[in-house]
């Protein structure tokens, strides 16, 4: 009981952070070109899966405040929660964090495409830019600095996971 508690407070925690790096930084985090600063924290799905859920509702509530509304809601949240599912299946911090760059590359040009009347190809190779620069170069340079502070990692429950 008390460790199922434990969870869902880690992962308030975490869709907290992510949601207000998002919607702090609104300016350069919704449309064409979007560089998400909080899509560095989704690399932590690669060290823990438990952190899954928050971090996809992180991604939910951000969402809200995007110009597309529900659609963005549903799409955008979509393909975070993709790009981390698949990142169980990898073997390295690296090949985990190219997932989001697929599946929000795609699915967000898609949208973008739909929604904005945006060239498909430019718009997905953007959104792909973006997640490179934000999970890819600064998740793979800034979370293993952060999971070396042991009282972040006590908070997330990442002791016994090397960064």
């Amino acid at each position: 009981m008390m460790e199922t508690r434990l969870k869902a407070y880690r992962g308030a925690m975490v869709a907290a952070l992510y949601a207000a790096l998002i919607l702090g930084l609104a300016p350069v985090s919704y449309g064409a070109v979007q560089v998400r600063v909080s899509e560095f924290m989704t690399l932590l799905a690669f060290y823990d899966k438990g952190l899954i859920p928050g971090l996809t509702l992180g991604c939910l509530i951000s969402n809200v405040g995007s110009p597309f509304g529900i659609t963005d809601m549903l799409i955008g949240t979509s393909a975070t929660f993709l790009g981390l599912y698949f990142m169980r299946f990898c073997r390295s911090a690296f090949l985990a964090s190219l997932m989001p760059v697929f599946s929000n590359g795609l699915l967000i040009g898609f949208e973008l495409n739909y929604m904005a009347d945006l060239p498909l190809l430019p718009t997905m190779g953007y959104v792909a830019l973006g997640e490179i620069i934000s999970v890819t170069i600064l998740g793979n340079l800034l979370l293993p600095l952060f999971l070396k502070n042991e009282t972040v990692r006590n908070i997330l429950d990442l002791k016994n996971k090397k960064p």
